[in-house]
């Protein structure tokens, strides 16, 4: 079932790498932008150990779908049963066809990306194991009506230097307070303001070692309820 979004980014090429025209920055890393996905994304996030049916991931910056992809294999390389939930929010979404062109430079999605292609476009997508809702619109704005708690959230925004307002700090609040008990967070960015703004709304945040040439990336959590003494 699929159900069609607004209109899409403006995008610029660097070999196979998407470069938004709007903030000057790629998509992913010129490097290897799966490798870099699952160093930040998934074990930042300690995925698949966390997994569980309805397991509920959320993305401020949905891009190229790449993350996606990527999360969807682990999670049927996992065998994990049941369907995993994903909640994306994107400003501006990509062209189906472009999104189809990044995804293309990836030989190891190339089964999710074939099965996921027809469907780019659209606000829903429902598989058997997959549950996509893409939120169009300034996260600043439909964040705070959303209804969803996200088990795990990928922060892929523009870099913070280009795109502020994606990590300002009544946006960090909102993604603490949309984020279950012991959830957690994960982005690639290191930067201190960034570490200051998810401290400052509560998650306990670490730095720790980043992919490729970003030396450090950021890890957060959100503490669970307390328990009583004994």
């Amino acid at each position: 079932m699929t159900h069609g979004i607004g209109e899409a980014a403006e995008v610029d090429w660097h070999g196979a790498v998407p470069v938004s025209r709007r903030f000057d920055d790629p998509y992913f890393s010129l490097d290897d932008g799966l490798a870099e996905s699952a160093h930040v994304f998934l074990a930042g996030n300690r995925l698949p150990g966390r997994f569980h049916d309805g397991f509920h991931i959320a993305e401020l910056g949905f891009g190229t779908g790449l993350n996606l992809l990527a999360a969807l294999r682990l999670w049927r390389q996992a065998g994990q049963a049941g369907a995993l939930r994903y909640t994306a929010f994107e400003a501006w979404p990509m062209a189906p066809e472009e999104m189809r062109r990044a995804q293309a430079a990836f030989a190891a999605l190339a089964g999710p990306a074939a099965e996921l292609a027809p469907h780019w476009g659209a606000a829903a997508i429902d598989l058997p194991d997959l549950r996509f809702r893409l939120i169009a619109g300034d996260a600043r704005v439909t964040l705070p009506g959303w209804s969803g708690m996200a088990d795990a959230w990928f922060l892929d925004g523009f870099a913070p230097a280009k795109n502020p307002e994606l990590w300002e700090t009544p946006l960090m609040a909102e993604v603490f307070a949309h984020t279950a008990p012991d959830g957690t967070a994960a982005t690639y960015t290191a930067a201190g303001a960034v570490r200051r703004r998810l401290a400052a709304t509560g998650f306990d945040v670490v730095r720790v070692p980043g992919y490729g040439r970003k030396r450090h990336m950021t890890t957060a959590c959100k503490p669970g309820p307390r328990r009583p003494p004994a």
